[in-house]
């Protein structure tokens, strides 16, 4: 936890942070928050705003990291049970047929004789051969990767969103409070009129 700060630009009490998402902070009293931070109502709301739009903007790019993984990963498991049949038919003497996308919509098929080496695109026009056994050894470390960035990813965008509804649940309570304490004063004054 962060120590108190009466900076405008931070809240007092942050809580825990998640690989650089800051956390919310729930506020039980609004008028104690409103002092330690120095705000105003009008300045509190704009913070608030101004912070639930981060986590809005930080969700939409965890959300894209998460739709390439979930791409990214039944393209690896289908790599390694290619390399896997390879590796079955070989020695045997029996040719592989396959038939494989010369460009989109456009297919060609293929007869593959014994190998012992397979080539994978590494990403940015780069293809590399590999034995099958260092095919294979590659690929599952990549899997267990990618498998392993997507759990990460998914606490990321739970944490993320548990964020985001503090902030919504913050933002309510501090308008509420506002329009309340403009409820007392008009009352008051009100009152005050009718006395005079």
């Amino acid at each position: 936890m962060a120590a108190a700060s009466s900076s405008s630009t931070e809240s007092p009490k942050t809580t825990t942070e998640r690989r650089g998402i800051p956390g919310a902070q729930f506020v039980e009293d609004v008028e104690t928050y409103l002092t330690q931070t120095g705000f105003d109502v009008n300045s509190a709301l704009a913070f608030l705003q101004e912070r639930l739009q981060q986590y809005k903007l930080v969700e939409m790019k965890l959300l894209a990291q998460q739709r390439d993984l979930q791409a990214k990963i039944p393209d690896i498991e289908k790599c390694l049970d290619v390399v896997a049949t390879l590796e079955a038919k070989k020695g045997t003497g029996e040719a592989l047929i396959a038939d494989f996308e010369v460009s989109e919509g456009i297919y060609s098929r293929a007869c593959i004789e014994d190998n012992d080496s397979v080539c994978l695109w590494l990403g940015a026009n780069v293809m590399l051969e590999y034995s099958c056994e260092e095919a294979t050894l590659l690929l599952k470390k990549n899997l267990e990767n990618a498998k392993a960035s997507l759990e990460v990813l998914i606490a990321d965008l739970q944490f993320l969103r548990d964020q985001v509804t503090v902030t919504q649940v913050t933002i309510a309570r501090v308008y509420n409070w506002d329009v309340h304490q403009r409820r007392i004063r008009q009352i008051a004054a009100s009152s005050t009129s009718k006395d005079s």
